[in-house]
């Protein structure tokens, strides 16, 4: 394999699924100087014209889904009957963005003073760079790329090696909705190439999700500089069950919440503790449930969980499960059970672990698959101190029938977003931030056009008072 060429291997069946040529310093260098000039003229254009265009693109996008689905399967494994929710999603966020776009990108009065007119207006940065990750790769990188060019910033989106047709597909829809040329590229970077394009004068913010590791590296080159970074940089979500929870909802919500993509989630459950009144009838449910995953191809309409993205993750969460129970972690779930391993090392079945504690990678390390560790507790000042006890804090969630108490829990979890009877779920109205590990920023809602625009002041003074 040339060094110039990335080449990406399909979970479903370990072979090359696609090749393409990386960029290099001309080619970045033509992007860049074209998404310049572009945004010197995108900056003047209305917001009622961006907003247009932004809707159709998102009606271009969806028209593909069908194509899209499929390569999302073939890239990064997920089963075929839930790869169309990535497009439904991405459609919602950019919407949702939209929707918030007039009020949020409107000039800011300040008080009335005689003889002079006084404004705060949002201006655009400039060019976003969008380094998005493969878990889900078109929901990541639309937080970012709808909301920075309806503030009328120019977008250059280097999508994870393992997702490169992710950024093609948004290329082809921003053309069909009449975007005007330079405002939106993508490049295939190596990670030296990446380096040097956030080390770039040109480029005024950088949007970066990743590992906690890459997110240092990507601080550390952009601190050469006087930009703002953007890191979302996963988490080890926990849930409480509390003693008033409904067990059936709560078991099935969170099932779905700790395995569904594989696991393969920032903000997905890999922690639960559940009040000891109702311990062993929600390990029996949760179990139970579990055993009902069918393990393929992902190709197949029947499987509802397939390959994990990568030997290397799987691999990871194999020394998570065997560490823990070295270390006396008992494993509830027979893997002897699941058809589909014999289709590669990556074909994981689901895991669920008790007699687990914070000594263990398990709930401590995110494990980002399909496993996941359950204590019991006797209260709440219990569950809140261990959902605590821990380097990330993305979301949180509580399941009780008592929102008061929800909230008087909530006020005390260290996590960007705490949930009531839901999990692994992002509401384009709401922010999207993490604490800790997790990272620093924040995007989607109102809140997030702020990391992509400046405040300038306008201070207008009539002569004639």
């Amino acid at each position: 394999m040339s060094n110039n060429i990335l080449q990406v291997i399909s979970p479903v069946d370990g072979k090359v699924y696609i090749e393409r040529p990386y960029h290099y310093d001309i080619e970045i260098d033509q992007a860049l100087t074209k998404a310049v000039q572009a945004q010197k003229e995108w900056k003047y254009t209305s917001l009622a014209d961006r907003k247009v265009i932004m809707e159709s693109f998102v009606k271009a996008f969806t028209d593909e889904s069908d194509a899209i689905s499929k390569e999302l399967s073939w890239q990064m494994g997920r089963p075929i009957q839930y790869a169309p929710g990535e497009v439904r999603g991405t459609e919602e966020r950019a919407l949702g963005m939209v929707d918030l776009a007039n009020n949020t990108l409107k000039n800011i009065q300040v008080e009335e003073k005689d003889g002079f007119n006084r404004y705060i207006r949002r201006e655009p940065l400039g060019v976003v760079f969008v380094v998005p990750a493969w878990n889900y790769p078109y929901l990541i990188a639309v937080n970012t790329v709808v909301p920075a060019l309806l503030a009328g910033n120019a977008v250059v989106l280097k999508h994870s090696a393992q997702t490169p047709l992710c950024a093609e597909r948004f290329h082809e829809a921003f053309e069909k909705a009449g975007l005007p040329e330079g405002l939106f590229q993508f490049l295939h970077l190596t990670h030296d190439a990446t380096a040097d394009v956030v080390r770039d004068n040109r480029i005024d913010f950088v949007a970066f999700t990743g590992s906690v590791s890459g997110g240092h590296t990507i601080q550390k080159i952009a601190s050469e500089r006087f930009i703002g970074v953007g890191l979302e940089l996963g988490g080890k979500d926990p849930a409480y069950v509390r003693a008033d929870a409904n067990l059936d909802f709560a078991i099935e919500n969170l099932l779905d919440g700790a395995f569904f993509n594989s696991g393969q989630s920032c903000c997905g459950i890999e922690r639960i503790y559940v009040h000891e009144n109702h311990f062993s009838s929600f390990v029996d449910g949760f179990v139970d449930l579990t055993n009902q995953y069918v393990l393929g191809n992902p190709l197949n309409e029947s499987i509802t969980l397939g390959p994990m993205a990568k030997l290397s993750g799987a691999k990871w969460v194999k020394s998570h499960i065997d560490q823990a129970i070295s270390a006396g972690a008992k494993a509830l779930i027979d893997w002897r059970q699941f058809k589909g391993q014999e289709l590669g090392p990556q074909y994981i079945p689901p895991q669920v672990l008790v007699n687990v504690n914070h000594k263990m990678d398990v709930m401590m390390n995110e494990s980002f698959g399909p496993i996941l560790g359950i204590m019991s507790v006797k209260n709440d000042e219990e569950a809140i101190q261990l959902m605590n006890d821990s380097p990330f804090g993305l979301t949180a969630s509580v399941w009780t029938e008592n929102e008061d108490e929800a909230v008087t829990i909530a006020n005390q979890i260290e996590t960007g977003t705490c949930f009531m009877n839901r999990c692994d779920y992002l509401d384009p109205y709401l922010s999207w931030v993490g604490v800790k590990d997790s990272g620093r920023g924040c995007s989607l809602s109102q809140v997030g056009f702020e990391q992509l625009t400046r405040p300038k002041s306008y201070h207008l003074r009539n002569r004639t008072h």
